[in-house]
């Protein structure tokens, strides 16, 4: 049997194993592959098993493919597969649920602190030598902020909003969020459910861990910033797409917004002309709030147990169009 993974590299640059996928059979390891149906199809050739993080597997490809019966998709979202032509196919696809949310929910709070307490920026100051000339003991280039007695809004209340929730109680947060039905055993005396008008309305920071689809698309429009408070602070770790991105900027400029993080852009690598780029208080990180070291070897351990089911005839996580 040939297994084919074809942008291994982003999953394991090194610092993790494929030994237990090699079980199996002949592994070949692609670091990338080029997101062309011709490149893809090379790259599978004789495949009958194939794993995929971010090359997409689209109709054109998998008619070709006539010997793939598996495609197992190393990450939890899997709009990189053409679900609906792989069933009718015949073909098995899975992904891999709940792997990143500790690390995606960390990542949410650094994300948020560093808007508080610009810890990179103040730093750089001192090794520059601007504490070492100072006239006073301390000194600081932006104004830091306590979020005790704030309020975070959580768009999308799956696990990592739930993980993301536990974490701002404990930096005193009060916390609404909003999901597509009311989760009444999750609410708690600082964790209450609002629709999404109130919750855009009374929150000081919202933070979105909803999926992209096609209600949530462009859910941070001018029309909602409207509906939020001034100097709100917008965090994104979920999808590029749930932001329409010109709009924030144009928030952001004016100061509706008073700051924005986001690891996650409408198209990734970013644009040299994304407009967030050159927004006003804006941090952009290059969708890394999942790649933990942890978070990544869970991973590799998971996409390869549900491989093996699949091999048993037991298959698990098997995702549906």
């Amino acid at each position: 049997m040939k297994i084919v993974v074809l942008d291994g590299y982003t999953l394991n640059p090194g610092d993790l194993s494929w030994e237990g996928l090699e079980e199996f059979g002949e592994v070949i390891i692609y670091d990338r592959t080029a997101y062309n149906t011709e490149a893809i199809l090379k790259n599978i050739d004789d495949a009958t098993c194939v794993f995929t993080n971010k090359t997409p597997l689209e109709k054109a490809v998998l008619r070709k493919a006539k010997l793939v019966k598996y495609i197992g998709v190393l990450a939890t979202g899997y709009n990189v597969v053409d679900v609906r032509e792989a069933h009718y196919l015949g073909i098995t696809v899975t992904n891999v649920p709940a792997y990143s949310t500790a690390a995606v929910a960390q990542f949410t709070m650094a994300l948020l602190l560093e808007i508080c307490h610009h810890v990179g920026a103040h730093n750089r100051a001192v090794k520059n030598g601007d504490w070492s000339n100072a006239l006073d003991f301390s000194f600081w280039n932006f104004p830091l902020m306590e979020l005790e007695g704030k309020t975070l809004g959580i768009i999308g209340f799956g696990r990592i909003g739930q993980a993301t929730a536990k974490l701002a109680n404990a930096f005193g947060l009060n916390v609404l969020f909003n999901s597509r039905s009311r989760k009444n055993e999750l609410e708690t005396e600082n964790c209450v459910y609002a629709d999404l008008d109130k919750l855009l309305a009374h929150s000081d920071i919202i933070s979105l861990h909803c999926p992209l689809l096609e209600r949530t698309e462009g859910i941070i429009n001018s029309k909602n910033i409207d509906k939020m408070k001034d100097e709100v602070i917008i965090i994104n770790t979920s999808r590029g797409g749930l932001i329409k991105e010109k709009e924030l900027a144009e928030a952001l400029n004016s100061g509706k917004v008073y700051a924005a993080a986001v690891d996650v852009v409408s198209s990734e690598p970013i644009d040299k002309n994304n407009p967030l780029l050159k927004a006003k208080n804006c941090i952009i990180t290059p969708h890394i709030a999942w790649a933990s070291f942890e978070a990544r070897k869970r991973l590799m351990q998971l996409a390869i147990k549900n491989f093996e089911h699949y091999l048993n005839d037991d298959p698990i996580n098997v995702v549906s169009s």
